[in-house]
């Protein structure tokens, strides 16, 4: 199995983003499956035609998106992204798309591909917090994961694809009173921890719950 794994660059007056900067610390090896690392552009539309070479290139099995949410306080796989671009800040390139779809011929939504329940599963294993997440926003990070799962759906079969979003790190809450942050070196554990169940789960449906109960925050 071969897994694309991509994070985002620095956006929105940050210095630094720590969706990439935990991939960076990734093995080149999880369960068995080769990674792949790519950084991707904070940029409407510019971000998938980067990831899309990258996925012609290296023709993945499953293509797993990073991307920050300040604000959360554990590593979260999306359940779903929604056909809406609706920026609350401009882009890297200063484009700030209002209540326009990502792609005119898409459905309403994409569900995950993913085993996000056993994925959160696993980092919960790892002694990461971690729960799903039901709303992956309007900004960048919905946008990739809706793009990766329509070019899989139109161009791609068989592949799968995702999202994770991880919180702040340290440095980055200095000047954000009450606003949750992780190290970096656990973000980049839980997206690990992600990964093998992805690895494990490969052929197998997803659970429906750990322990008996919801894994939703």
């Amino acid at each position: 199995m071969k897994i694309l794994i991509s994070g985002f660059d620095p956006f929105g007056g940050e210095k630094i983003n720590p969706a990439y900067e935990a991939v960076k610390l990734l093995p080149d090896s999880i369960k068995g499956a080769e990674i792949v690392k790519l950084e991707i552009p904070t940029v409407f539309h510019k971000s998938a035609e980067v990831l899309e070479e990258k996925v012609k290139e290296v023709n993945p099995d499953v293509i797993l998106c990073i991307g920050q949410a300040g604000g959360r306080y554990g590593v979260t796989p999306e359940r779903v992204a929604i056909n809406i671009d609706d920026a609350r800040i401009p882009d890297n390139e200063e484009k700030q798309p209002i209540d326009v779809k990502i792609k005119a011929d898409g459905p309403a939504a994409y569900f995950s591909t993913l085993p996000i329940k056993s994925m959160v599963e696993k980092m919960r294993e790892a002694k990461v917090p971690s729960s799903v997440s039901n709303s992956a926003g309007t900004f960048v990070c919905n946008h990739i994961m809706y793009q990766i799962l329509y070019m899989i759906d139109k161009n791609y079969p068989g592949k799968k694809g995702g999202f994770i979003h991880c919180p702040f790190i340290p440095e980055q809450v200095i000047d954000k009173p009450n606003k949750p942050s992780m190290n970096l070196k656990d973000i980049a554990r839980g997206i690990e921890a992600g990964i093998e169940a992805i690895v494990e789960r490969d052929g197998k449906e997803d659970i429906k719950e750990i322990g008996g109960q919801s894994i939703n925050p």
